[in-house]
């Protein structure tokens, strides 16, 4: 029997990173250096964590780009599909109009 909790893959990688940072930032604490280099460690950590962050927003804002445009593709292809489909109907319904009665009946 399986033990689901709801736990998604999501929260476990968040609970699971955020382990990672509470034990990095303790043990740079209580790590046998002076607090000027533990403050340069962590302005170092910082930095880095900073352009990490700017990479991916930047990487995000292109994927969004990238749907945002196929989105628009698609919203273009069907409109030209329902375009021709309903002047298709359009034509149908002209015909059979103009058709003599004697030849609707059948």
């Amino acid at each position: 029997m399986a033990d689901n909790r709801g736990n998604s893959p999501v929260a476990v990688l968040l609970a699971f990173v955020g382990g990672g940072v509470v034990g990095a930032a303790v043990a740079l604490l209580l790590a046998p250096q002076s607090g000027r280099e533990s403050r340069e460690q962590l302005r170092g950590y910082a930095r880095r964590a900073e352009e990490t962050v700017h990479e991916l927003a930047e990487q995000a804002a292109q994927v969004f780009g990238q749907a945002v445009d196929r989105g628009r593709e698609c919203v273009h292809e069907t409109q030209a599909v329902l375009t021709e489909a309903v002047e298709a109907g359009r034509t149908a319904m002209q015909r059979e109009r103009e058709r003599p009665a004697s030849e609707k009946k059948g």
